[in-house]
């Protein structure tokens, strides 16, 4: 069972549905500047979405996956779980999620969830398939989640505030994904999947990918300015911000070689601290100004 119940887990992708999840969170903290049970509600119905998202994934790509290292050892190409248990699991985390999400926030938020699910295994999942470039419209994925949050407070899904901070989250994705392809590139032509290797050459990827890691430190930037009230956190950030921004330049134009891994976890940091320091903002935003 506690095998079972791991590899259940692992359909989920816990880890990426967790930060789906806090996203969401801060999108709604930044609208009410509170952190309550409709909040939490909201979140874990985020949570149990993406985690159907993630599962009906591993039931799409069985076959993929079954080609690559990475992959190979996943439940359903391992032999842990079948197809149809692991499509039956997909369905039951959607179901959920959509009970969740109807009994705590406005429908618009749970028809955004649908969307989100629809962009990433309709859309870009078979994408990936024909197109080395299939990343720009999937990354459209990563935008919706705080847009959920706000839109289940009562939020205008048209408020710059708002948009600002989904903006952020749809750039930051296009690098994210790129690094991983630095560094699985060859699994995915192994899986016969198309990918920028078979267009540009290493060097060129990691200009590519160096440029969108500008662009995701502009968005931040943006962001930073003109959403965060505290000067602390907006201190904080703007330090890591630049300190992304220089040993990435360091890397680029005085090393030899761009380190792809602490790339990755380095963007990875900007994201989790700006989710951090948002829902921190809001909520001491709501302290000073309570109502």
């Amino acid at each position: 069972m506690k095998s079972f119940l791991k590899d259940i887990l692992e359909l989920g992708k816990v880890r990426i549905s967790f930060s789906v999840a806090l996203s969401a969170l801060t999108g709604y903290v930044l609208f009410t500047s509170v952190l309550d049970m409709q909040g939490w509600a909201i979140t874990a119905g985020v949570f149990l979405m993406s985690c159907s998202s993630g599962a009906l994934n591993h039931w799409q790509e069985r076959k993929t996956d079954a080609l690559m290292p990475r992959t190979k050892n996943r439940p359903i190409p391992g032999g842990r779980i079948s197809p149809a248990t692991g499509f039956i699991i997909a369905l039951a985390f959607a179901v959920s999620g959509t009970g969740i999400l109807l009994l705590s926030a406005p429908v618009v938020a749970t028809v955004l969830s649908w969307v989100t699910l629809f962009f990433y295994n309709l859309v870009y999942t078979p994408l990936k398939k024909v197109s080395a470039f299939a990343v720009i419209p999937g990354s459209f994925v990563g935008a919706l989640p705080p847009l959920i949050g706000w839109a289940g407070a009562g939020g205008s899904l048209t408020s710059e505030v708002i948009l600002l901070v989904a903006i952020f989250f749809f750039i930051g994705q296009i690098p994210h994904f790129w690094l991983l392809l630095l560094m699985f590139g060859d699994q995915y032509k192994m899986a016969g999947l198309p990918s920028l290797n078979q267009i540009f050459s290493e060097l060129q990827i990691k200009r590519i990918t160096y440029t969108w890691i500008l662009t995701t430190i502009a968005s931040a930037l943006l962001v930073i300015f003109f959403v965060f009230s505290s000067r602390l956190l907006i201190f904080l950030l703007l330090f890591y911000t630049f300190y992304l921004l220089s040993s990435l330049s360091m890397a680029v134009f005085v090393q030899k070689e761009f380190k792809v891994r602490p790339a990755f976890y380095k963007l990875n940091f900007l994201y989790l601290f700006m989710m951090i320091f948002l829902v921190t903002d809001g909520l001491l935003r709501g302290q000073i100004l309570p109502g």
